[in-house]
């Protein structure tokens, strides 16, 4: 894996992927809401028959699987597969931020005056070495490296992201989890006052979310601090959240303030919130549908067609040994 200061990152439009994996180069409001942490879309209100969360995609779009989106140019920031990278803007101007608000505009206005600095992640839980880290730490003792991920949210669209930040795997090293240790539980900031969707019923705040140890321990599994060489703005999880590319994106926490190793499972706030549509796994299966719409396509911000959704978003080399012998239905 390469690593980059962040003094030398090439402009924006001449970045380039890092990241190379495969193929030699390697019932409340619930019931109407879809999900909260995913990330972003393009900058509109997504119709329902994009996947939303109040309705199926319709038989007409379901079966429209082939990509419009031009070839790349070599000046354009691409995945391993070849997919062109979200714009900045689409990113940070259309986010599922429900500790702001349920409107996926908002975050970005809301967040404006958020201060992500000082910032602290307390580590501890079934560990032999507990410690509270800095931003500042965070950054120094871990090389900040650039990837390139799709990120696939549950709602049926998708995205292509280039992340920055490290492996969770440093830092949980760091902490030497004890061999009880079997998942790790994340919790994000508990802030009403500055976060105005925290004081809105019925979610479970604060937001929680866990991964199995071994999960965590992947090397796919990142902590991020910014993407497109950037630090992160608030209204995408500034300044430092989980990126886990194979799950669906409410998997991926943002303004992380605790981390536990716990022998137990963690109940996550969308399982506590709707139990029936959300399990603990959460990895992308396009044979698995959410009880309200179909997984098979996706709609890949930036194209006019959908595409067939990949198993475990295109990652299934790297993870698919965790979870052998598991029945992937049953453990959605």
């Amino acid at each position: 894996m390469v690593k980059v200061d962040p003094s030398e990152i090439t402009p924006e439009h001449l970045y380039l992927s890092r990241r190379k994996f495969i193929s030699g180069v390697s019932a409340m409001i619930v019931g109407s809401l879809a999900l909260g942490a995913c990330g972003s879309q393009e900058a509109r209100p997504a119709p329902e028959s994009e996947g939303g969360p109040a309705a199926s995609p319709s038989p007409s779009t379901e079966s429209g699987d082939t990509p419009t989106a031009p070839p790349p140019t070599p000046t354009e920031l691409t995945d391993e597969l070849g997919d062109i990278a979200t714009p900045y803007k689409d990113i940070t101007n259309y986010t599922n931020y429900y500790e702001y608000s349920l409107d996926k505009e908002e975050p970005a206005r809301l967040s404006r005056d958020f201060k992500a600095s000082p910032w602290t992640v307390e580590v501890g839980g079934l560990v032999n070495n507990p410690r509270t880290f800095g931003l500042e730490d965070l950054r120094r003792m871990f090389d900040q490296e650039d990837r390139i991920y799709r990120m696939r949210c549950v709602e049926a669209w998708s995205m292509v992201i280039p992340w920055r930040g490290f492996p969770l795997a440093a830092l949980l090293q760091e902490v030497e989890p004890m061999s009880k240790a079997k998942y790790v539980r994340f919790e994000t900031i508990y802030d009403p006052e500055r976060m105005p969707g925290q004081k809105s019923p019925p979610f479970p705040w604060p937001y929680v979310e866990g991964l199995r140890l071994d999960e965590a321990m992947n090397d796919l599994t990142m902590l991020a601090t910014g993407l497109y060489g950037k630090d992160l703005e608030p209204q995408n999880g500034a300044p430092i959240r989980l990126v886990v590319p194979w799950k669906y994106g409410f998997k991926s926490i943002k303004s992380i303030v605790k981390i536990d190793l716990v022998e137990e499972m963690p109940v996550s706030l969308w399982m506590a919130a709707s139990p029936s549509e959300y399990g603990f796994y959460a990895n992308v299966n396009p044979d698995v549908s959410h009880p309200r719409w179909s997984q098979s396509t996706e709609r890949r911000i930036g194209e006019t067609g959908r595409r067939k959704t990949l198993l475990f978003n295109g990652y299934e080399e790297e993870v698919a040994y965790l979870y052998e012998g598991m029945d992937l239905r049953e453990n959605f």
